[in-house]
């Protein structure tokens, strides 16, 4: 018996260290594992604001695969470029990965938001399924005409972590950020809220590409250095596996001030280091972090934010028991096999469906 055959299209190399890329690449990583043939196809071009490069990419990848292939294609890929899609949608078997719908981005403004929701919807429903990373991200699909026997959430996998152990006796409080620096992630949240806490002893470190969101990044540096914050807040840019586990062991807790996640595979990290984490209410965070193992608040509220960094800064022991319940959720998450196991079923249920 031959072993099951699945394309798989990405935006650009598959290794870049955001959580959109590292999820692909696990899943792809796992299926091979189970004996699945993978065949991952890198695009050239830009995404999502896709140009002539992209789109002739796209077309050319498509139009190379055999009749009734089972393929796969990232939200990033073609959540603007539906075009190429049109010709293939009886022939091949094309699958939906949404991380987080284009149009939630934050920092759009009308006209680009209106766009991007046309345009993934247009794509979408050239799909004969879509998997999604979330539960939350699986009902916000319906807003785009998906079917929900057509949706299939596979939550990512989570590695084992040691556990934290912070900084060094005498050292203060470090505060760790993980996330690419765009609006979405809202790094200029934590800054306005560490404003607030200056008096306080803490060092806070952000990990995530400086280069995605150039402007954004750099306002943000720049909001840093005007509060004074220039050795207390260091953004380290991407980071290397090993890189990124030292800095969650040297860490006192974990902040994300995100406007909005697919999934946030960062926090689940930040929970199986039993790291007390700090985030808000958006998206399905509420759902990635579980009560009693996290503190939330709205999106974009600094007040909010420095206050419940307060706390945790000045109570030893609300942060033992917030790093308690987060290693005992830990254990319940599924392991990257399992991920990938649930990723077939989807991929095989979906991809047998009827155009």
């Amino acid at each position: 018996m031959s072993a099951p055959e699945l394309h798989v299209v990405v935006p650009g190399p598959l290794d870049q260290r955001t959580g959109g890329y590292i999820y692909d690449a696990c899943i792809v990583d796992g299926l091979r594992r189970m004996g699945w043939c993978v065949v991952v196809h890198e695009l050239d071009g830009t995404f999502p604001e896709a140009d002539e490069t992209a789109y002739v990419s796209l077309t050319q990848v498509l139009a190379d695969l055999p009749d009734d292939t089972r393929v796969v294609v990232d939200g990033l890929a073609m959540g603007g470029l539906p075009q190429p899609l049109y010709p293939h949608r009886e022939r091949l078997r094309i699958l939906g990965l949404v991380h987080h719908p284009l149009a939630d981005e934050t920092g759009l403004d009308e006209r680009q938001r209106r766009r991007l929701l046309a345009s993934e919807r247009d794509a979408l429903s050239l799909c004969r399924g879509v998997v999604v990373t979330s539960a939350k991200t699986a009902s916000r699909l319906t807003a785009y005409g998906v079917p929900a026997a057509r949706v299939y959430a596979v939550p990512p996998g989570t590695e084992p972590a040691r556990r934290a152990d912070g900084p060094g006796p005498g050292d203060p409080s470090q505060i760790f950020c993980v996330g690419a620096v765009i609006p979405r992630k809202g790094q200029d949240v934590l800054v306005r809220a560490l404003v607030r806490l200056r008096e306080r002893p803490w060092n806070c470190i952000c990990a995530g590409s400086l280069t995605r969101h150039p402007a954004y990044a750099c306002a943000v540096q720049a909001q840093a250095i005007e509060a004074g914050f220039t050795e207390r807040v260091r953004f380290v840019g991407e980071c290397a596996p090993d890189t990124l586990d030292e800095l969650y062991h040297s860490s006192s807790m974990f902040a994300l001030p995100s406007y909005d996640e697919g999934y946030g595979m960062a926090l689940s990290d930040a929970l199986a280091r039993g790291l007390p984490v700090v985030s808000t209410t958006g998206g399905a965070i509420p759902d990635t972090v579980p009560e009693g193992a996290g503190v939330l608040v709205p999106p974009g509220d600094d007040q909010a934010l420095a206050t419940v960094l307060e706390d945790l800064l000045t109570d030893a022991s609300r942060c033992q028991n917030l790093a308690f319940a987060a290693r005992r959720h830990a254990l319940t998450l599924p392991s990257w096999d399992q991920a990938a196991a649930a990723f077939a079923v989807a991929v095989s249920v979906l991809g047998s469906q009827a155009a």
